[in-house]
This record gives structure tokens, C-alpha cells and sequence, in this order.
């Protein structure tokens, strides 16, 4: 999708030497904190923004010289939305419509009367979470092949959020692909099968999200029998972050065969291994 992508506003670089793919008919998470390069990456994408150098593709298209194609295909809700004040869902359908050739009506009704909004209320009456809904039906209705979102859950009540995660499992079950940008990591780690991290407009991970768990380390905590129990020496390749009278908690550092043997010949009661969340990892590429 971009190669050697690199994008500098002035001095400052917004993306560096970005190389990624999403593959098609996955969920692919697009993570990083505000600044590291994501909507830039998207945007460029998008053909809205001229890369500096490199390439960014879609479908195979160049995104600069093959937008109107390329967004014939591909729904887009930008993390900062903005609608025209005047504009109704019903007029939205209408005007879209024209501008992509198709009749989109009766997917707008049915996308508007599953999202619970009112198709004829005009955005400047519209609270954030209504016109957060006009934005996910303009993404969806023309059932794009590719859907790019950007924090599309922002002020959605709960409700609401999983609608929309069923929809997007839907896509992906038909063979569509949906690249997601969310700070919402938890939604993330339950809706993607691979993540790409940006930190400072460079790509620090791209992997599936089980290989990301397993190259992370895991929590261990120990309940023992007594206090006399408690006092014995640690075991090498755990770094204990507590050691009370009962209880030891610690992060896993070295093989776990090496941890599991030493437990094995312990007086305790009880032993837990936790693996890391998203939340977790992603922290991981930022301390």
C-alpha cells in the first residue's frame, strides 16, 4: 500500500520511510499516539496530501494520479469530521449519489435506520454522536471494497459501537478490508488480526496479534501457603515488581520452562500467568 513513504511539511516530517501493507479481507489495526503520523499516512492515501517521495497505492493505483478511482471503491471517515450545516442524511444520499453515480437511498435508509438516526435532521441540530452516525452511513452506503476509518467509535454510545463492530466483521467476511486508526486499543485487540505501530512518523511494528503477544512478556503472580513459605530465595528470569508475606507478583524475562519447573516444586496455593493486552505492548514502544 506505501513504500518508503515519506511525507515533510516544511522541517517537519510527518511520516519517514513508511513502508506498509494491509492485506486484503482483513481487519488491520493502525495505531500510534496523536503526532506519530497516522492521519498523515491516511490522508496521503486518500490523495489528499502529495507524498515528499516514496509511493502509496490502492487497489495497485497510484493515489495522486488515480484518486477518482481509487475513491470510487473506498469509504472514508476522517477523524475530523465536518458536514455541511444544511445537509440532512436524506440529502447526503441524494448528493453522494450524483457524485458517485449510483442511487443510494435505500442503502442510506437502511444504513440510517440501523444506526437509530433520524434520515431528515440537519447537521447543525445534530449532536457529535448523530454526526458521527451520518459519517459512518456516508462511509458505508456505497459498499466500498475498502473502508478507512479514523476513530469511528468516537461518541458512539456503547449501543452503538457494537453495531458498527458487527458491520465491520461483516465486511471482512464478504472479502472487504477495513484499515482502523483508534486510540481505542481494547476495540483494536477485539476487532483486528494485525496491527502496524507508528511512533514519530516511523513504523516501530507490523505484525499479527498473536505474534505480538507472544513476543511480549507475561505477569506472574505467586499466593503462597504461609509467610515461612514466602521467605524462600526467587527464581532467576522473573523481575518481581512485589514480594509480600503471601503474595508475589513479577513480569517474566527469561524461558518460561525455567519459570514452570521452579513452581512445580513450591508449597504454594495458587499461580497465575497473564498474557499482556494491547494496551500493554503498545506502551511497550513508548517507555
Amino acid at each position: 500500500m506505501v513504500e518508503r513513504l515519506t511525507k515533510c511539511y516544511g522541517r517537519r516530517v510527518g511520516v519517514e520511510a513508511l513502508s506498509l501493507r494491509v492485506p486484503e479481507g482483513t481487519m488491520f489495526g493502525f495505531l500510534g499516539p496523536n503526532g506519530s503520523g497516522k492521519t498523515t499516512t491516511i490522508r496521503v492515501l486518500m490523495g489528499f496530501l502529495r507524498p515528499s517521495s516514496g509511493a502509496a497505492r490502492v487497489f495497485g493505483l497510484d493515489c495522486c494520479r488515480d484518486g477518482a478511482r481509487i475513491k470510487a471503491e473506498v469509504g472514508y471517515l476522517p477523524g475530523d469530521l465536518r458536514l455541511y450545516p444544511w445537509l440532512t442524511c436524506r440529502k447526503a444520499m441524494r448528493l453522494f449519489g450524483r457524485v458517485r453515480g449510483r442511487d443510494l437511498t435505500k442503502a442510506g435508509g437502511d444504513l440510517a435506520e440501523e444506526f437509530g438516526l433520524d434520515p431528515n435532521v440537519r447537521v447543525r441540530a445534530m449532536s457529535r454522536g448523530m454526526r458521527q452516525k451520518l459519517g459512518l452511513v456516508l462511509a458505508f452506503a456505497h459498499q466500498p471494497r475498502l473502508l478507512i476509518l479514523d476513530e469511528p467509535t468516537a461518541s458512539l454510545d456503547p449501543l452503538m459501537q457494537d453495531k458498527l463492530y458487527g458491520r465491520l466483521r461483516a465486511v471482512v467476511s464478504t472479502g472487504g478490508t477495513v484499515l482502523l486508526s483508534s486510540h481505542t486499543l481494547n476495540e483494536v485487540e477485539n476487532l483486528c488480526s494485525r496491527v502496524a505501530i507508528l511512533r514519530n512518523g516511523r513504523l516501530v511494528a507490523d505484525e499479527s496479534l498473536d505474534r505480538l503477544r507472544s513476543q511480549a512478556r507475561r505477569k506472574v503472580t505467586i499466593r503462597w501457603r504461609s509467610v515461612e513459605d514466602a521467605l524462600r530465595a526467587p527464581p532467576d528470569g522473573v523481575d518481581w515488581t512485589e514480594r509480600s508475606a503471601f503474595h508475589w507478583h513479577g513480569v517474566v524475562r527469561s524461558p518460561m520452562t525455567d519459570l514452570l519447573r521452579w513452581v512445580a516444586e513450591q508449597p504454594i496455593d495458587d499461580f497465575t500467568l497473564e498474557s499482556p493486552d494491547l494496551a500493554e505492548i503498545f506502551r511497550g514502544y513508548y517507555v
